[in-house]
């Protein structure tokens, strides 16, 4: 197995730094990483050049930026990271004993939020358990897939939200996912930013408005 990380990065420059150095022991160990920018205008694509990163420049938007690593991706694997999102010790080996039996094609990580509010514990765990009993991740949980399930749902639908709950959907009818219970470690910045509750309250409203069929559009202007 050949495992590439791929992630889209969008003025994230602040962040790079740590995230190319946890990624490093990755790339010793044979991993392929793939930063794919959407065009940002405050250095983060010549950070990652410089530290000898793999860049690709892509249409703004995290769907398309994640497909467009994704094409230029080698690996028979591949997993989606977010900038702000820190993989466990060992992640390839756990992504390989994962997919390894072959009834899972994809699967994702238990998430660890961190941050100030002890709340953020707690969000955690319930969306590490909402996963679990619905068989839809998120991005933040380091999602993964080989790449010939990738490739036969189409990979990521061109939509600016609600882009991996999507992917969920197509790959379920694939296999069910691989579910990792080593925490990747994400970013509390969007929930401390905008508060706790504020933001909880806010995503379950846009995920239960989009079973509905609003449209992912309408929802990505509600979220900004």
């Amino acid at each position: 197995m050949k495992l590439s990380i791929i992630v889209p990065v969008l003025n994230e420059a602040a962040v790079l730094p740590l995230l190319l150095e946890r990624l490093l022991p990755l790339v010793r160990h044979g991993c392929e990483v793939i930063i794919a920018d959407g065009g940002s205008d405050d250095g983060s694509d010549g950070i990652v050049e410089c530290a000898g990163f793999t860049v690709v420049r892509a249409p703004r938007g995290r769907a398309r930026q994640m497909n467009a690593g994704a094409a230029c991706a080698t690996g028979t694997v591949l997993l989606f990271l977010h900038a702000d999102t820190q993989l466990p010790e060992g992640a390839g080996v756990l992504v390989a004993q994962a997919l390894s039996s072959g009834a899972y094609r994809w699967g994702r990580f238990d998430v660890c939020i961190a941050g100030r509010p002890v709340m953020l514990r707690v969000v955690g765990c319930l969306m590490n358990l909402r996963s679990r009993l619905s068989g839809i991740a998120t991005g933040d949980q380091a999602m993964f897939a080989t790449r010939a399930a990738f490739d036969a749902v189409d990979g990521f639908p061109d939509q600016p939200l609600m882009e991996d709950v999507e992917l969920s959907r197509r790959l379920r009818r694939v296999s069910r996912p691989a579910c990792i219970a080593r925490c990747v470690t994400t970013s509390g910045r969007r929930w401390e930013t905008r508060g706790v509750w504020r933001t909880i309250l806010l995503m379950w409203r846009l995920r239960w408005d989009y079973w509905r069929g609003v449209p992912a559009q309408q929802l990505a202007e509600e979220y900004q």
